[in-house]
């Protein structure tokens, strides 16, 4: 793997794994917050996607949209992440890049994602949505020390701060342009919601329906349990993380 290719990546896919879930990272993080993760799930490997302007890639300018974020990363790894059976996991500010990356797989005639895993985010057409998008920066600097709590780290105020507040503002600023009418691709949804999210309440999420066959899970928890890999979503991703378990829908992306 040159080097083009392996800063997508916190560490590279392993050849053997029968199987990968590619993780998007939440807005204002990269790669390193699903370290609380196993490294498989099911038959599965887990595959945190390393974005730029972040951690190892913080000299990298910002992507801008998601769309150019899409097709960057399969410019340089599409032909790597497609070539054996995948799934894709987003939650909340990473779900709608991984959306994209769905859309832009199908534009290009790429092998499609066995399934996409939507985590409290609301569907394309119905956004953008969220109490982030009109937060101060002190807003935003209160909600990253919490995050950073809740990611466990020892220091969440000060330095560490200024860390996260210029990606969160640009990865919001994204948010904000982003937008897609109904639609189809081409792999069946699964929408995730937390009983307990205050920031995304799982009855938003009816929308994602329109895009594809969807089941919808709720389950117990708030807006970050998912940063911990709680056993009841580990059991949902494993459930359907298994080689040959869902047929391709069929139909382009819209």
């Amino acid at each position: 793997m040159d080097p083009r290719q392996r800063r997508w990546f916190l560490r590279e896919p392993s050849p053997e794994a029968p199987m990968s879930l590619l993780c998007m990272p939440y807005s204002g993080c990269g790669a390193s917050m699903y370290r609380a993760w196993p490294s498989t799930i099911g038959v599965a490997e887990v595959v945190p996607l390393q974005l730029p302007f972040r951690e190892n890639r913080s000299r990298e300018p910002h992507f801008g949209t998601y769309q150019r974020l899409a097709a960057a990363l399969l410019d340089d790894v599409g032909d790597l992440i497609t070539a054996r059976p995948y799934a894709l996991f987003g939650h909340c500010g990473g779900a709608l890049p991984a959306f994209e990356l769905v859309v832009e797989i199908a534009a290009r005639g790429l092998p499609a994602p066995d399934r996409y895993f939507v985590s409290s985010q609301v569907a394309p057409q119905d956004g953008p949505w969220g109490r982030f998008l009109g937060l101060s920066e002190q807003g935003l600097r209160d909600e990253i020390a919490g995050l950073l709590t809740e990611m466990g780290a020892a220091d969440s105020a000060g330095e560490l701060v200024d860390l996260f507040i210029d990606v969160m503002e640009a990865d919001l600023e994204a948010n904000r342009r982003y937008w897609r009418p109904g639609g189809s691709i081409p792999c069946p949804i699964t929408a995730l919601g937390w009983s307990d999210d205050v920031e995304v309440p799982h009855t938003l999420m009816g929308g994602w329906q329109v895009w594809a066959d969807t089941e919808k899970e709720v389950l117990p928890g708030t807006h970050y349990s998912f940063l911990k890999a709680p056993a009841e979503l580990l059991e949902v991703l494993a459930r359907r993380l298994s080689l040959g378990s869902v047929s391709p829908a069929p139909g382009p992306a819209g």
